[in-house]
């Protein structure tokens, strides 16, 4: 199950003539290398949520890994080239190996498409709840992959402690305790001065700092990092709330929208606004539409919006589809301008 059919994937894809024996032992190779590597979750859920770690009780790959395919056959078919079987041989093993994940559907080359993004210019991401086993694992492979920086918070020897339990490998990473941080006393001052006319003294702007996750904002407030991933633990108002406080809309922008990405097989579909507004006025829901469209074309994907409510022809006379009417009618003004 975990030879046969990716020796052969390899084979076929480079025209091999023949499959020997250097073909046979990358492929065992590429076994034992992918055993050492961190599991991911959806691998552990499909075996009742096991903690699977390289030891006695797990010495090869699980047969439902999806990983498999995109270790051994490009692994088989490297060996074919530098062994002069190969008809014809495959040089660029990255994008062959892009070629391979995306046999999984659209929502894997989606995703690979938005790590290549990421890769051409890695980013410091910090993540407030560092302390979590799940983020430590995403951090190992953001490391591995070069996808970004991941800076993680939260009490440091606790982190090192998991990190050793976890057998991961994150050399270079940072870790920052916002409660005995060196930045601690100038991001109080600068929390401070943004807040003090909303009633925010000192006293409670050096509390406020010392979660991690208003420590996290700060640090994408000020430039000392690039982004912040959140919302493990904790429900979306507690997260977003912090992120409008400190770091704000963008200028020139009167409306914030939440906007969920829904990736499924073989299509990908988007959802705005469905945690922000509770009541949009028309202009509002103008503004989000154009604003959701315009972000999922940066992910090079051609937007078509739907603008929904109960009663979308008019065939119920309501204010709620009427306001969805009228704002549809803004937004075609807006494209045609």
């Amino acid at each position: 199950m975990l030879g046969f059919p990716f020796i052969f994937r390899g084979a076929l894809d480079c025209r091999a003539t023949a499959i020997n024996d250097a073909m046979k032992l990358a492929a065992a190779r590429a076994l034992a290398t992918l055993t050492k590597e961190d599991v991911p979750d959806s691998v552990m859920k499909a075996y009742g949520g096991q903690r699977l770690r390289f030891g006695r009780d797990y010495i090869i790959p699980k047969p439902l890994d999806p990983r498999v395919l995109l270790w051994e056959a490009p692994a088989v078919a490297q060996a074919a080239r530098e062994t002069g079987v190969a008809l014809e041989p495959i040089g660029d093993m990255n994008a062959y190996r892009d070629q391979l994940e995306s046999r999984f559907g659209r929502s894997k080359q989606i995703m690979r498409t938005f790590v290549h993004w990421a890769q051409r210019a890695p980013q410091r991401i910090v993540f407030p709840e560092g302390t979590e086993e799940k983020i430590l694992r995403a951090s190992q492979i953001i490391v591995d992959e070069e996808i970004a920086k991941p800076i993680l918070l939260g009490d440091r020897k606790i982190i090192e402690e998991k990190i050793q339990m976890l057998d991961l490998d994150l050399p270079g990473v940072e870790i920052i305790d916002p409660k005995d941080s060196q930045k601690n006393d100038a991001y109080v001052n600068a929390y401070y001065e943004m807040r003090t006319r909303k009633g925010v003294t000192r006293a409670d702007a050096r509390a406020v700092v010392r979660d991690p996750i208003n420590y996290g904002m700060m640090m994408v407030q000020t430039g000392d990092a690039d982004g912040l991933v959140a919302g493990l633990t904790k429900h979306y108002p507690q997260t977003i709330r912090p992120a409008l406080q400190i770091i704000g809309a963008v200028p020139g922008s009167g409306t914030v929208a939440g906007l969920y990405m829904l990736i499924f097989k073989n299509e990908v579909r988007f959802i705005t606004d469905a945690t922000v507004n509770v009541d949009p006025t028309v202009e509002q829901l103008a503004d989000i539409a154009i604003m959701a469209a315009e972000k999922v074309k940066s992910f090079d994907i051609e937007p078509r919006v739907a603008m929904l409510s109960f009663s979308n022809f008019g065939s119920a006379r309501h204010p709620a589809p009427e306001k969805m009417a009228k704002a549809t009618a803004l937004v075609r003004a807006a494209c045609r301008r």
